[in-house]
């Protein structure tokens, strides 16, 4: 099987409340998770319904983070995520790809609140901070500490942990998180990563993506799964800051009698499969898992 190096990711699973103006019936969720579409000639899950997220870059990875991060401290962050050192450039990175494919920054202005996109002269400036971080102009350390601005890694939670399956021409190794949307903040896709937006109820896109209209790749069918659970955003999100432990699930894809599937830990024969190779031409979104929608491990809860 070809060798494929693991490249480091971060994702952010931005969720609100949906608005209530009765389209939602008593006792439905409320919860709602916001949604980019991949573009179409992407060469990893093109055409995808995906949340905002990407390659932890060597910009991510300042020297010190730190001053313009809020809440959690390189050590603190790293010790959750299980690595020796470097673990808030995972949570910087999260917002930098928030920052660039959705216009979303979560951070901390001079005054110590939550950013706000609203006023025409801001919204300009940002959008022009947006286009050089995304260009690779600029860091982003470097916008937060010519506006003032502190990075909100308190308010965003390690979620789940994913490693691209072996056999796949690109392999990531990607850290989940999820945080409230800012509520004056406007999303909108960049139009050239991703072609598309929208907030949706994890239960919609489950169902969307059953009925062949909605294309998703496993790690996020998983992660759907788990959010559908709760009823609002601040459910959720209490529920993510109190998680002490977040396992690493590795599917592998295998090949037998039913064709080309993925298999995740917990599943009948993990241990024993041989994993198979991804042939051309195949992408993610067309495999399967034999534990959908029902057993295999979920995103921690």
């Amino acid at each position: 099987m070809t060798s494929v190096p693991l490249r480091d990711a971060a994702t952010v699973m931005l969720v609100r409340d949906a608005p209530d103006d009765g389209a939602i019936g008593d006792g439905e969720s409320r919860l709602e998770v916001f949604m980019l579409r991949r573009n179409l000639n992407s060469d990893f899950v093109g055409g995808a319904y995906v949340f905002p997220g990407g390659g932890v870059d060597d910009h991510d990875r300042h020297a010190n983070l730190e001053p313009v991060c809020r809440g959690r401290s390189d050590a603190e962050a790293s010790a959750q995520l299980g690595i020796d050192a470097g673990g808030l450039a995972f949570w910087v990175a999260a917002i930098r790809e928030s920052f660039e494919e959705a216009g979303v920054l979560l951070a901390y202005g001079p005054d110590g609140e939550i950013m706000r996109l609203d006023e025409p002269a801001t919204v300009a400036r940002f959008l022009a901070h947006r286009h050089a971080v995304d260009g690779g102009e600029r860091r982003l350390v470097d916008v937060c500490i010519e506006e003032g601005l502190r990075l909100a890694v308190d308010s965003m939670y390690y979620f789940s942990h994913w490693i691209t399956p072996e056999g796949t021409p690109r392999r990531y190794d990607t850290r989940f998180f999820v945080a409230r949307a800012p509520s004056l903040q406007v999303p909108i896709h960049d139009d050239r990563e991703v072609i598309a937006n929208l907030w949706i109820r994890p239960a919609d896109a489950l169902a969307r993506n059953r009925a062949g209209e909605f294309e998703l790749i496993f790690p996020t069918i998983r992660t759907l799964i788990a959010l559908q659970r709760f009823a609002t955003a601040g459910e959720l999100l209490d529920a993510a800051a109190a998680i002490a432990e977040v396992p690493t699930i590795l599917p592998r894809i295998v090949e037998d009698q039913g064709g080309m599937r993925i298999v995740l830990p917990g599943d009948a024969g993990y241990d024993e499969l041989v994993s198979a190779e991804l042939p051309e031409g195949i992408p993610l979104t067309a495999l399967t898992t034999a534990s959908m929608p029902g057993g295999g491990p979920d995103a921690p809860s």
